[in-house]
Formats: structure tokens, C-alpha cells, sequence
């Protein structure tokens, strides 16, 4: 079993458009102090500076993100412990996951489902819309593939890995 210790001394690192990189922890990321704005937005401040960001796009998959932090726009690539381990190791991720199943990346409501059965998508197409904390979240084909199985419909509610796609 983890301890919450072991948990927040796990690293992560970002590499922001693609040039920069930073590593941090889980605990620095609970010590920031922001507050989620009924528009979506965040107000963070750190070492007494204001900053305002807003997710405005992200991939699960691909765990990518672009961020708008006081008017100005970053593409940001998260990296957790396993993913650090992967790269390490020298494997790609690609070569380790060859998904057949979409899941539900957290719990919340389907907005829309954006295929059908039969339908052939491309790696990185929209497939559905998972509203969850108020935002609204495109999850997309993590490959090139036909889809077997739509198990879901619009305004379903969803827990945190349940089966929404099959892909064949």
C-alpha cells in the first residue's frame, strides 16, 4: 500500500513548448495557492505574484495541454512517474499500449458522442465529450482503428474507468 508520503515525493515534469522543462512533486503542487473561477479559469499565486490560467485545449491520451496564463498561450506536455520510468528505460509509450478500450479518465457526464459503430477513426480524432468540474474534455482515438462498440450515450453519467468505446 502507498503512503501519502510516497505520493507526494512522486515526480512528474512538464515540458512546455516543447523547449522548456520542469520537475516537480506532488506536494508542490498541493502547497500552490489557486482558486477554480465559476468561468473555468484558475487565479494562482505564487511567491505573492497573480497569475490567471485556463486550460483551453487538452488530450488525455497524450496527456498535452495548451494553457493561457495572464493572456499568453503554452502548449504543455505532462510527464507522471511511469511515464519518466518509460523514457528512462528507453521504450515509447506507443509501443507500450495499444488500446482497444476508450475509458473514462475521471467520473463525470457524456456531452456528446461523436461516432458510431462501424465508423473508422484516426488517431487523435474527437470521439466523445466528458464534462467533468465544469469543463468540457474531447477524448480522443488513441489510434487509427473501427469502432466496435459505443457503450454510452449523451447525458450518461460515467465513473472513473468505465468502458465507453470498444475499438476494434
Amino acid at each position: 500500500m502507498r503512503t501519502n508520503s510516497e505520493y507526494m515525493s512522486k515526480p512528474f515534469k512538464a515540458k512546455v513548448n516543447n523547449n522548456y522543462n520542469f520537475d516537480f512533486t506532488a506536494q508542490q503542487i498541493e502547497k500552490l495557492d489557486s482558486v477554480f473561477k465559476s468561468d473555468g479559469s484558475f487565479h494562482v499565486l505564487d511567491n505573492e505574484t497573480s497569475f490567471q490560467a485556463k486550460i483551453v485545449a487538452q488530450n488525455f491520451n497524450d496527456k498535452t495541454y495548451t494553457v493561457e496564463i495572464n493572456g499568453n498561450r503554452y502548449d504543455v506536455k505532462l510527464s507522471d512517474s511511469l511515464d519518466i520510468l518509460i523514457s528512462e528505460l528507453g521504450l515509447e509509450a506507443s509501443s507500450v499500449k495499444k488500446e482497444n478500450d476508450i475509458k473514462a479518465p475521471m467520473p463525470g457526464l457524456i456531452v456528446s458522442v461523436d461516432v458510431e459503430v462501424g465508423q473508422e477513426v484516426k488517431e487523435g480524432e474527437g470521439i466523445l465529450v466528458l464534462e467533468a468540474m465544469k469543463m468540457e474534455n474531447t477524448l480522443l482515438a488513441p489510434r487509427d482503428g473501427v469502432v466496435k462498440s459505443v457503450l454510452v450515450e449523451a447525458s450518461a453519467k460515467v465513473e472513473k474507468n468505465a468502458v465507453l468505446i470498444e475499438m476494434e
